[in-house]
């Protein structure tokens, strides 16, 4: 029995990527479905990529397709069956690919959100030629409805963007205050006032660099932020740091 080599299974991982990710045309989609029962090592890579896309939902907002929507689906598929089998058509294993190269990506881009699926390409894109340096990203959301509302991009350790995800209304006299805390911290540190709906990029030059699982939230503060350097103010934004 041959062992994968190296090629193989990055292969395999990046087609795990796709098939979570739903890009995969329906003969791949059938043809990795038939292996992972026997193969071990591509339902891990199913499952990772499963777990690594989970905070990327919290982005788009949930649309209820209409009652027509399944049973065109359905019909389209059932389709393409019965042409497949009039034609005698095999099933073609999957060949994989560059994720940015991949029109089914752009298409299936309407379906996750625009900008979920942009960060999910280049992950997919980055998993063939290893980044030199970790990036994270971080979904805060607002602990009573866990709505989205803001994201924090990191391409390096010592730099981060925080990008509104939509609009939040400060009360008068009041101001929101970015804070972070890595695990291994006594106290969060603050990053400074925020302007509600506008992006700032800023540096953590004075800040150990960033890790996987680094806290970060908004809290609501007094105008002039925080009197004694730690929040005090109610949480109305939180997340962590995932690495991609």
């Amino acid at each position: 029995m041959t062992r994968p080599n190296d090629h193989e299974r990055e292969d395999d991982h990046a087609l795990a990527g796709e098939y979570v990710l739903g890009t995969l045309s329906l003969e791949q989609r059938k043809a990795l479905e038939a292996r992972l029962p026997n193969e071990p090592e591509l339902q891990k890579a199913v499952m990772a990529w499963e777990e690594r896309f989970l905070p990327y939902t919290a982005i788009t907002t949930p649309v209820t397709p209409s009652d027509y929507l399944w049973p065109r689906i359905e019909r389209s598929l059932k389709a393409r069956e019965v042409s497949a089998q009039r034609t005698g058509s095999a099933v073609v294993p999957p060949k994989p690919r560059r994720m940015l190269h991949s029109l089914p990506l752009w298409r299936g881009a309407a379906g996750f959100g625009l900008a979920a699926a942009l960060v999910m390409g280049v992950m997919l894109a980055n998993e063939v030629t290893e980044p030199t340096t970790p990036e994270y990203m971080v979904v805060l959301l607002a602990p009573q409805t866990q709505s989205a509302g803001w994201v924090v991009q990191a391409s390096s350790r010592q730099e981060i963007e925080l990008i509104p995800l939509g609009t939040f209304e400060v009360p008068e006299g009041k101001a929101l205050e970015f804070w972070t805390k890595a695990d291994e911290w006594q106290a969060p540190v603050s990053l400074g006032l925020v302007e509600p709906g506008q992006p700032i990029r800023m540096r953590l030059d004075q800040l150990p660099p960033l890790e996987d699982n680094q806290l970060f939230e908004l809290t609501l503060e007094d105008e002039t932020g925080s009197a004694t350097g730690l929040p005090t103010g109610p949480i109305e934004f939180i997340g962590r740091a995932v690495e991609i």
